[in-house]
């Protein structure tokens, strides 16, 4: 202080009029210090950028395999103003190892640098701040940390003027929502890339270009798991490598950690691996390392995040027994809050859909990935009780209620038995006609069996169980699906006498026995059959056991038992006819017929057919009256009258292709095939057999057999 005070004394005294200026205490960037000054003056201080630091923000790159796919799309990017790019996928996923790999391999192509930011979307930390990234981002930049503006607008202009002239990549990981990404784009010509467990829709509008990752293909899932396993193991036990990517779902995140877990014990086989893995109900717990990077801990996170109508019915779908669902389920699940409504789930299906845990299977079908839905399995799993049964049984209502109207417009006379809600309001899909109503029963056959056996498990659920089955009639008639016809039926049928309902067991009986027929097993429906009557008499029902006459005649004819099938056939009629049971009788007559046109009795095969088919157009069976003109058709090809057959013949395929009855259809080309080699038509013969042929197999039918020795018996085509 000496020194400064000699200094100030040792100045020349001022005279009056003299310019001057003085500086004193700390100061902070550029000063001008000037006497008098004359004329115009232009001042410019340079942004507080140091032009020479080039930022390279970005974390190692982790393994990754055969992301080729994803990555052609980002190097196909134009590298213009303001390139972004979006990468989203579950938890998991790969999403930040692809962004990394990418930014890293650019190489010169954008010299100034690298800029990295974790915005903590989803974690238990609050989402970052606009002001906490430009910050960083500032000070990377080479802005000291004194200079740094407070306020976000100014750091957001400063950011913008630094980021303009240069040719920067950056990187904005994990980000939540739009609104925190855009002030976090550089300005000019450089690229960004988010990632994000959501889908991030508001930026699409900005031009951001969506790239979306599903799991890894199963050679680059065993790729991973080798890589990371560094040994021959998986060489050694290709088999059980392949199972375990398999119960990993293929998510790279869960293919490491089992990895990782298995490279800590090198003399442990995959095997080990493979069985800890297989019960579903501790697979999460066993893709966990250290209690770190766990597949449940990343999907704990997003099911916090989600609102409370998203998490009801995200942990509601936990329990559909199927692989996939649509609207109607959802708005089941969320019942009364949301008015069963399924355009209001519809939203919320959406809104998980844009959250990355569940995905769109097809039009208005839904799905969980595999790991995910355990996840949702789990959470439903600590629920109260009460919660877990009601959400079950809106599901299970909704499956019985739409297969219930499908029955109803393709088998409306067997649409007989009761059927109990457990809330009249359940949602259910409509059809416009018989034709949609079958193929929804076919595409949703392995989710109605599934429906079934989770009824058939709970004990409460008994009655459900039998007229889930009794509901899936029209499918196992027409589809021919045997395995399951008899699955469904002996789990009904049990269910049936659980609770004590003869009529219940009865049809358990009798469609189960109709279902044994068609798959050839005649000695087993003759048995159901035998079982069925008794149990209709010993309840009181005369009308059931006319019926069951008609059916035991069925097994009898399969069995070659002619004159005691047409013996029953005769009985079933009259006592149908006596009590006013019109359909049934009907179709002991066309069962009379059938047998005369085995025995070679073709006049009176037609008689029968001929009265059959105006008793089932009468009471408007289409399916069975059809039958009844393919049976006058074969009665007329039989007499030898091929072109008056092929007019009933064609008519009766007509409406069967209609109803989607494969395997009639299957037997009038046949007959056809044969009307037409009679005729002399070899060409047209081999069409309509081949036609029949894929039919048959289709089905895997024993009747495919019969069909390949016709046309090996047709003469080669010329």
């Amino acid at each position: 202080m000496a020194g400064l005070d000699d200094d100030r004394r040792a100045e020349p005294p001022r005279r009056p009029g003299d310019s001057h200026n003085d500086l004193g205490g700390t100061v902070h960037g550029p000063v001008v210090q000037a006497g008098a000054v004359h004329g115009g003056m232009h001042f410019s201080v340079a942004e507080p950028a140091a032009a020479a630091v080039v930022p390279w923000q970005l974390p190692p790159v982790p393994r990754m395999v055969n992301r080729v796919r994803e990555l052609d799309a980002l190097r196909r990017l134009r590298h213009g103003a303001g390139t972004v790019a979006l990468l989203s996928g579950l938890p998991g996923v790969g999403k930040t190892t692809l962004a990394l790999a990418w930014l890293h391999e650019l190489g010169d192509t954008f010299p100034d640098g690298r800029l990295y930011a974790d915005l903590r979307g989803h974690g238990t930390e609050q989402p970052a701040l606009p002001t906490e990234i430009l910050g960083g981002f500032l000070r990377g930049l080479g802005v000291p940390a004194d200079q740094v503006p407070r306020a976000t607008g100014e750091q957001l202009g400063l950011y913008r003027s630094l980021t303009a002239g240069r040719r920067l990549a950056v990187l904005l990981d994990d980000a939540a929502t739009a609104a925190q990404v855009r002030p976090l784009l550089p300005a000019g010509a450089n690229v960004t890339v988010v990632t994000s467990r959501s889908r991030l829709s508001g930026l699409l509008v900005d031009g951001v270009v969506p790239i979306h990752l599903e799991p890894l293909d199963r050679q680059a899932a065993v790729d991973l798991l080798a890589a990371t396993m560094n040994d021959d193991r998986v060489r050694r036990e290709p088999s059980q490598a392949d199972e375990l990517v398999e119960l990993c779902a293929r998510l790279p995140l869960a293919v490491q950690v089992a990895a990782a877990r298995l490279a800590a014990r090198p003399a442990r086989p995959i095997g080990t691996m493979v069985r800890a893995l297989a019960d579903e109900q501790g697979r999460l717990h066993a893709l966990a390392l250290d209690g770190e990077h766990t597949v449940r801990a990343a999907l704990d996170v997003s099911y916090r995040e989600l609102p409370e109508v998203a998490a009801l019915l995200y942990r509601g779908l936990g329990v559909h027994p199927g692989p996939d669902f649509g609207p109607a389920v959802a708005a089941a699940v969320l019942g009364p809050r949301e008015e069963y409504d399924p355009d209001a789930a519809t939203d919320v299906l959406e809104d998980l859909i844009d959250r990355n845990l569940i995905t769109e299977a097809a039009e208005g079908r839904y799905r969980f990935h595999d790991l995910i839905r355990l996840h949702a399995v789990a959470l439903m799993s600590a629920r109260p009780g009460r919660e877990r049964a009601e959400t079950q049984r809106a599901v299970l209502d909704h499956y019985l209620a739409t297969a219930t109207l499908a029955e109803e417009l393709l088998e409306p006379q067997h649409r007989s038995l009761a059927r109990d809600y457990a809330n009249p309001r359940i949602p259910r899909v409509e059809f416009t006609d018989g034709r949609a109503a079958l193929a929804w029963l076919e595409q949703h056959r392995v989710t109605l069996l599934a429906a079934l056996r989770t009824a058939a498990a709970v004990a409460e659920l008994q009655a459900l169980a039998w007229q889930l089955t009794d509901a899936l009639w029209p499918l196992f008639l027409r589809g021919k699906y045997f395995d399951d016809a008899r699955t469904a039926h002996e789990l009904g049928l049990r269910a049936a006498r659980e609770c004590a309902d003869p009529a219940a067991e009865s049809r358990m009986l009798t469609s189960g026995g109709l279902c044994e027929l068609s798959a050839g097993h005649h000695e087993r429906a003759l048995r159901m059959f035998a079982d069925a009557a008794g149990v209709c008499a010993d309840s009181g029902d005369s009308v059931g056991v006319a019926r069951t006459r008609n059916y035991t005649g069925l097994a009898l004819l399969r069995l070659g038992r002619l004159a005691e099938a047409a013996e029953a056939f005769r009985e079933a009629e009259v006592r149908c006819r006596a009590s006013g049971d019109v359909r049934p009788a009907a179709l002991a007559r066309f069962n009379q017929g059938d047998v005369a046109l085995r025995s070679g009795r073709f006049d009176e095969a037609a008689d029968h057919a001929w009265s059959a088919y105006a008793d089932l157009t009468g009471v408007g069976d289409e399916y069975n009256a059809a039958r009844a003109q393919v049976l006058i058709g074969r009665a007329l090809l039989g007499s030898g009258r091929p072109a008056q057959a092929d007019t009933y013949l064609g008519t009766a395929l007509g409406v069967l292709r209609e109803q989607h009855a494969r395997a009639e259809a299957a037997h009038v080309l046949s007959a056809l095939a044969e009307s037409a080699e009679r005729q002399g038509h070899p060409d047209r013969a081999r069409e309509l057999y081949t036609e029949a042929l894929d039919l048959y197999e289709a089905m895997r039918t024993p009747a495919a057999e019969a069909v390949r020795t016709r046309l090996r018996g047709l003469d080669p085509p010329g």
